[in-house]
C-alpha cells in the first residue's frame, strides 16, 4: 500500500495546518452537530485517546458489544481528510450510536458554530506545555501524515513559535480556557490530574455528564485504561494504521508527567521558560511542570 506523502504546514486563517485536516474545510464547518453529541477536544497528544477510550467504555461497553473496533473508528476525527480513508464527517454522519463521541484538535475560534448552536458538552484536556513538545516530535517522528520534524532543537524552536499543525499551544489552551470562562458546557481537564488520580478525575467525568456507573463499573474502566493496559491494546494504541511506523515510535510511548527532562538541556529549559513566561501571562490557566 503506498503510503501519502509528508504534508507541509501552511498558514491557514492564522493558524499552521496541512491539507489534511484543511482539505474537507467547507463540510467541515458546516457540520451539523447534536444537542447530545460529546466532543473530546484538545491539542495533540494531550490525552485525547485516553479520554476518548474513557468515554467510549462508560456509554457504550455493556450496551454495543459492536463496537469491538478500534478507538480512531468509535470517535470519528471531525477535520481528518486523509488518502485510503473515508473523511471524518462522514464516518461521524453513519454513526448509528447516541451520543456521537467527536474527537477535534481545533483551537476554539474555528470550531464549527453548530456545536455552540446545539450547545454540545465539550471535555477539552490540557498538558503541560513542555511534556506536550516532546511527544509531539515522537509522535511526528512516526507519523507520515505529520509534517518532517526535523532534529529535537529545530523541532523545539518551531513549537515555541507555534509553527506545529494545528498551530500554537499557547494560543490552544488559552483559547478554550477563556472560552470556558463564558461557555458551561466545556469541562476543562488537565493531564497531569488525570495520571495523579486517574479515578477522581473520572468521577469528575461522570458527575459533568451525569452518568452514574457502579463503583465496580468505574473501578473496571480505570484498570482499563491505565497507560500499560492501553499501550498493548491494539483497540486503543493505533498500532493498526500503516501510516503509523511503530518501528521509529509506539503511538503511545511513555505516558509519563516529566519525561520532557529527559529531551530538554538546561539551556533549552531555561530558554523555553522564558518564552513561556511571555506567552502565558495574561491568562489564569495553571499547569504542573514537574521540575
Amino acid at each position: 500500500m503506498e503510503l501519502p506523502p509528508r504534508p507541509k504546514l501552511f498558514d491557514f486563517h492564522g493558524v499552521s495546518m496541512t491539507n489534511y485536516f484543511t482539505g474537507n474545510w467547507d463540510n467541515v464547518q458546516n457540520f451539523q452537530a447534536r444537542p447530545d453529541d460529546i466532543l473530546i477536544a484538545t491539542y495533540p497528544k494531550a490525552g485525547t485517546t485516553w479520554v476518548s477510550y474513557i468515554l467510549d467504555l462508560l456509554y457504550y461497553v455493556q450496551t454495543a458489544p459492536e463496537r469491538q473496533r478500534p478507538i480512531f473508528e468509535k470517535v470519528p476525527f471531525l477535520e481528518l481528510l486523509i488518502p485510503l480513508y473515508p473523511p471524518g464527517v462522514e464516518v461521524l454522519d453513519k454513526l448509528t450510536t447516541s451520543p456521537r463521541l467527536i474527537k477535534s484538535h481545533l483551537p476554539v475560534q474555528l470550531l464549527p458554530k453548530s456545536f455552540w448552536e446545539q450547545n454540545c458538552r465539550i471535555v477539552y484536556v490540557a498538558r503541560n506545555a513542555k511534556d506536550s513538545a516532546v511527544s509531539y516530535f515522537h509522535f511526528d517522528r512516526m507519523n507520515r501524515t505529520q509534517p518532517e520534524p526535523g532534529d529535537w532543537n529545530n523541532f523545539l524552536q518551531r513549537f515555541m513559535d507555534g509553527k506545529m499543525v494545528f498551530g500554537s499551544w499557547y494560543d490552544h489552551v488559552t483559547g478554550w480556557w477563556e472560552k470556558k470562562q463564558t461557555h458551561s458546557k466545556i469541562l476543562y481537564l488537565f493531564y497531569e490530574d488525570m495520571v495523579e488520580d486517574t479515578g477522581r478525575e473520572l468521577d469528575r467525568l461522570c458527575s459533568y455528564l451525569g452518568l452514574s456507573p457502579s463503583a465496580e463499573e468505574k473501578e473496571r474502566v480505570r484498570g482499563v485504561v491505565q497507560f500499560d493496559n492501553m499501550k498493548k491494546n491494539s483497540m486503543a494504541n493505533y498500532s493498526t494504521l500503516p501510516i503509523m511506523d511503530f518501528k521509529i515510535s509506539p503511538f503511545m510511548r511513555k505516558g509519563k508527567v516529566g519525561d520532557w527532562k529527559n529531551h530538554f538541556t538546561v539551556a533549552q529549559s531555561e530558554q523555553f521558560d522564558e518564552d513561556y513566561k511571555k506567552k502565558m501571562k495574561n491568562t489564569t490557566v495553571q499547569f504542573r511542570t514537574v521540575v
